[in-house]
């Protein structure tokens, strides 16, 4: 635990919630080396450790493929959701205060996840994913349930350039009254993108309000692609 700990406070996390509060998204620091990398994209193809495979084309989602991890999770899933948890709690909880709204979060991932549970949202959360040549994922957003942490993060297990080209992080963020707004960003491997699930919270001269924000990937060109997606609310 106190490896990715102190990986996960090596950010800059006055930089990052700046970045957050303006983007709905930002940059984490080196969170996996590329050995740890190489053994997370291996897991893929053990059955055993998956408890359901989604074929994104069929749903109309884009193209790929995900699957999602069954409990308990391999390393490092559950210690680095337990390090980014505290991390990210402040944030999620200044976001809900500004749009007006009791904040449901506790100071534990444990009592968080106890509370979905007892709401009936039982189901692993923790995925990867695989994409290849022409692959994308549509634009969406993951909520699961009514209990909803509004932040996720995603970590690129891939070489960008050297395994795959394309393949962009996108974030498309729509505003009231305005034209959406959307960024584009390369994940250097190892490194986490912390980013919303659901909104943020944007001010104007009336006030605060809610900026649904919603994530997607750009189409792989080449190569073959995997991140792991770590996500801080349990399913329905």
């Amino acid at each position: 635990m106190a490896t990715w700990a102190a990986r996960v406070d090596s950010a800059d996390w006055d930089q990052i919630t700046a970045e957050l509060n303006e983007y709905g998204g930002a940059l984490l620091p080196h969170l996996i080396t590329p050995t740890e990398a190489a053994r997370l994209r291996g897991l893929y193809s053990d059955d055993s450790l998956f408890r359901s495979t989604v074929d994104m084309a069929p749903k109309r989602y884009g193209a790929g493929q995900y699957r999602y991890f069954h409990a308990p999770y391999p390393e490092p899933i559950q210690p680095l959701k337990h390090a980014l948890y505290p991390r990210l709690l402040p944030i999620a909880r200044d976001w809900w205060d500004k749009l007006g709204r009791e904040a449901p979060w506790p100071d534990t991932l444990d009592d968080w996840l106890a509370a979905c549970h007892a709401a009936g949202q039982t189901r692993s959360t923790a995925l990867m994913l695989e994409y290849g040549p022409g692959d994308w994922n549509a634009l969406h957003r993951d909520l699961y349930g009514e209990l909803v942490f509004p932040l996720q993060v995603v970590i690129n297990l891939s070489d960008a350039g050297s395994d795959y080209t394309g393949g962009e992080f996108l974030l498309v963020e729509q505003r009231l009254r305005a034209q959406s707004r959307g960024t584009a960003t390369q994940l250097p491997q190892g490194h986490g993108y912390v980013f919303t699930t659901r909104e943020r919270p944007v001010r104007s001269a009336r006030g605060w309000s809610a900026a649904p924000v919603r994530h997607g990937v750009s189409t792989v060109r080449s190569g073959r692609r995997y991140a792991l997606g770590l996500i801080f609310h349990d399913a329905a």
